[in-house]
């Protein structure tokens, strides 16, 4: 069972029962002039996480292990999307530059063409933050035998922690690489991960990419 060095203490890979999750790398969210820009965000923030990602997710189809993507959307109607969160965000169903922001079938609302699932590859529409919450998700880690997960994605205080925390709850434990995770906030990545591995791990364990990559190569 290889080991991964994190941050405070180690987290083990059972090859069996480990996935990857790679959390709305969506055009909305990354791509110059796309609904994240928008807001007066700096997407080069959440870009940065592609080429470590790209590394890994090449590293994750050659052993085999289960790689599952999430979209964070609504259906067109926006029957799924609560009031509460259509006021904080009034851009949902909007015209945006690649189409209507956070809609489901739109160009914007999909994957970015880095990172796009390949056949067999799970991907999982979460009307949420979180990827446990009106989805599909607890039962395909089960029907999987997943017990791990390795969390990947964006953004980092947002719909990663609320995922990891999720997960938490339920008994998963968590690995989060630090370079495949992003925020637009730089202050709110750092603050993130710590919270994340604070007091023994109390969400999961920090690492880098290359240290994760290492052990499921062994």
């Amino acid at each position: 069972m290889p080991t991964v060095d994190a941050r405070p203490t180690s987290f083990d890979f059972d090859l069996d029962t480990t996935a990857l999750l790679v959390i709305d790398m969506q055009r909305d969210f990354l791509l110059p002039g796309g609904f994240g820009e928008s807001l007066g965000n700096d997407v080069s923030q959440l870009r940065r996480t592609i080429a470590p990602l790209e590394s890994l997710l090449a590293a994750w189809r050659a052993t085999g292990m289960p790689i599952i993507h999430t979209r964070e959307g609504h259906k067109p109607d926006l029957s799924d999307c609560p009031p509460a969160k259509l006021k904080r965000g009034p851009m949902i169903g909007q015209a945006g530059r690649f189409g209507r922001v956070l809609i489901r079938g739109e160009y914007g609302h999909d994957i970015i063409d880095e990172l796009q699932p390949l056949d067999g590859e799970i991907v999982i529409d979460k009307p949420g933050k979180g990827a446990f919450y009106a989805t599909e998700l607890s039962e395909t880690l089960e029907k999987n035998g997943i017990t791990s997960l390795v969390v990947t994605g964006v953004t980092t205080e947002v719909c990663v922690h609320t995922t990891v925390r999720e997960a938490n709850d339920r008994g998963y434990e968590c690995l989060v690489p630090a370079d495949c995770v992003g925020s637009y906030f730089p202050e709110f990545q750092q603050v993130g991960l710590e919270m994340i591995a604070a007091q023994g791990g109390i969400f999961g364990w920090v690492a880098e990419s290359p240290a994760v990559i290492a052990a499921i190569q062994e």
